[in-house]
């Protein structure tokens, strides 16, 4: 992928399913307020196949999977009511993946640039960033409400890549679906994915660079893309 001795100056982090697990509080949420509009609950794991895209499309494949039809204006109010229950409990449940903290501070204590970049709305980002102190070690936090289109679409690691100086062939992306994997090969860089993410698609056939087991493992996708 690159022989430069300096790549990558940035590595950008998705949030759901790769720094975090974040779906059981998404779950709690979810069943809430669908329980506020007379609906029935889904398992934890409908409701993992439900993340991805941001949360209009999870409200979206909610309602698709209760066969009930819902037009957009309808589908915005469940979101903002979404985001009312959520946002103050966006932790309660939610813990760190394995390796995430470590890591992240490794590759600070490095020199690299860091960022998140994920269709989770800015402010529950920043919330989850805070209360597991990773804040402070990102340069960046991009999120679904930034302004371009979600992933995906490339725009949003464009938008990091721009705010943070780098090209996007000098950064790398690290996610967990196939949502990630295409974002990341749109805008022209490397992309690792954790294994175990949100996606029902096996980690090897998503197309990625490396498959990570941890994402503490990530020094050697570095190494392993480089040789490339």
């Amino acid at each position: 992928m690159s022989d430069s001795p300096t790549w990558p100056k940035a590595i950008l982090f998705d949030l759901d399913g790769t720094l975090v697990d974040s779906v059981p509080d998404i779950h709690a949420a979810l069943n809430d307020t669908l329980a506020s509009y007379g609906e029935p609950p889904f398992t934890l794991e409908a409701v993992t196949g439900f993340v991805g895209q941001g949360v209009p499309k999870l409200i979206e494949r909610a309602y698709a999977a209760l066969d009930k039809p819902i037009d957009p204006a309808s589908r915005d109010k469940v979101v903002e009511r979404f985001l009312a229950i959520y946002g103050p409990r966006a932790t309660e449940l939610t813990t760190l993946n394995a390796g995430a903290s470590s890591i992240v501070r490794q590759l600070d204590d490095a020199g690299y640039g860091l960022g998140v970049v994920t269709n989770k709305p800015g402010s529950e980002t920043a919330t989850i960033l805070s209360h597991f102190g990773l804040s402070d070690a990102m340069d960046i936090v991009v999120g679904g409400d930034a302004g371009p289109a979600k992933k995906p679409a490339p725009d949003l690691l464009l938008l990091a890549c721009e705010r943070l100086g780098v090209a996007p062939s000098d950064t790398m992306f690290v996610g967990d679906s196939e949502n990630d994997v295409a974002a990341a090969q749109a805008a022209g860089m490397a992309v690792a994915v954790l294994r175990g993410g949100y996606t029902s698609i096996p980690a090897e056939a998503l197309g990625a660079d490396y498959v990570l087991e941890r994402l503490d493992q990530l020094p050697q996708a570095i190494m392993s893309i480089k040789a490339v």
